[in-house]
């Protein structure tokens, strides 16, 4: 089954949130390292998301290098293949 991946950039508290599929308050959450988040599902332990505090302040650097343990395959959607037309 595929997921649907979600970001939310909240400005005034410059925080990148990331989740595949829809993010749940019964998520645990493990820091991994400064200002890194990971949140999981609580029964299977794999990771839904994760959330990245002071993103603009690390992007305004000139390079941002930002490493995660997480493994994911990117497929372009339906709309993309459209407009692609392949």
């Amino acid at each position: 089954m595929k997921t649907k991946l979600y970001y939310q950039y909240d400005k005034g508290a410059d925080i990148l949130y990331f989740s595949q599929g829809k993010p749940s308050p019964r998520d645990a959450s493990q820091e991994i390292s400064d200002d890194i988040v990971l949140r999981l599902d609580p029964k299977s332990k794999r990771v839904k998301g994760f959330t990245i505090l002071n993103f603009a302040s690390r992007s305004r650097k000139k390079t941002v290098a930002i490493s995660l343990p997480i493994q994911a395959e990117l497929t372009p959607g339906r709309t993309a293949l459209d407009t692609l037309a392949i």
